[in-house]
């Protein structure tokens, strides 16, 4: 069988199986056919020498990019070997580039503020501008609510559930999952509505579908531009991981973190706990059991 035939049947095991995103298909597409095109010979013969050298040719590349590359071979492998298509996997014996997860960039309290005071002038008096209006549900629904920009601009108005309090969001993997709505989110939700027309599915429509992550990213750095603050500084992305750590600096549990975020593996939220140390400080001091036994105040300062 050729080489596309099998990626064609590794992919649709990939988008039946485990649910897998379209953009997830699209990159192991993209991967696997240069992979192919690159080894010696049939990339489904590919032996661990082919690989290893394949792998030399990505010297140049990112390790995080290398290291994607080299997990859709291992599962295509993997994929070939369930299928009795050849009797090893080839890859596993590759060595994984070594990659360091970089910290989230984060906004300090003062820049969310510095937003949100922007963001709310523009659209204050009765009549406010439509598109300042949408801004500022924008805004709530990232930072209030911690949505992927993806999620954001492709919510559907049957997304708003009845009472309110919370969005149906269907994220990576086409898994649905309830997010809480602030009640910022909500006033600023009742606002938006009465201005959308009845032609459009869409919670932030556009000419021709719904509003894009490139217009997102746009409208946010120009709002962060009028607001005083870098607009290099500022993304969606940036946003939610702001919307992560101030949650678990106010003492948000971490499990109701992942749920919120829609993160299939609780490691991925762990990165948010970058809290300084004299938060963790703090935090033992006012909430461990022993802050205060046997008259020994742990609260208090020392002499």
């Amino acid at each position: 069988m050729s080489d596309g035939a099998l990626i064609d049947r590794f992919l649709e095991m990939m988008a039946a199986e485990r649910g897998a995103s379209r953009n997830t298909l699209v990159a192991y597409k993209r991967d696997l056919e240069q992979a192919a095109e690159t080894v010696r010979g049939a990339l489904g013969d590919a032996s661990p020498d082919d690989l290893r050298a394949l792998m030399a040719s990505y010297r140049d590349l990112a390790a995080s990019s290398a290291a994607r590359k080299l997990s859709a071979l291992r599962q295509f492998f993997a994929f070939l070997l369930d299928e009795g298509d050849r009797p090893d996997n080839p890859a596993l014996d590759i060595a994984r580039p070594a990659t360091r997860r970089p910290l989230p960039r984060i906004l300090t309290h003062d820049d969310v503020e510095r937003l949100f005071a922007q963001a709310d002038e523009e659209a204050v008096g009765k009549t406010p501008p439509a598109n300042a209006v949408r801004m500022l549900l924008l805004l709530e629904l990232l930072y209030g609510s911690g949505l992927r920009a993806s999620e954001l601009v492709s919510l559907p108005r049957r997304a708003v559930a009845g009472g309110r309090e919370f969005l149906i969001i269907r994220g990576k993997g086409d898994k649905e999952r309830l997010v809480p709505l602030s009640e910022r989110a909500r006033a600023a939700l009742d606002r938006w509505l009465p201005l959308l027309t009845d032609a459009s599915p869409w919670l932030f429509p556009s000419s021709k579908a719904h509003l894009s992550r490139v217009r997102l990213f746009q409208i946010l750095r120009e709002l962060a531009a009028r607001a005083g603050i870098d607009p290099a500084a500022i993304s969606p992305h940036v946003l939610r991981h702001a919307f992560a750590t101030h949650l678990l600096e106010g003492g948000a549990d971490l499990r109701a973190l992942q749920l919120m975020l829609g993160h299939a593996d609780i490691a991925t939220t762990e990165i948010y706990t970058h809290v300084d140390s004299r938060r963790l400080v703090e935090l033992v001091n006012k909430r461990h059991p022993l802050a205060q036994i046997d008259g020994v105040d742990l609260k208090a300062p020392s002499a």
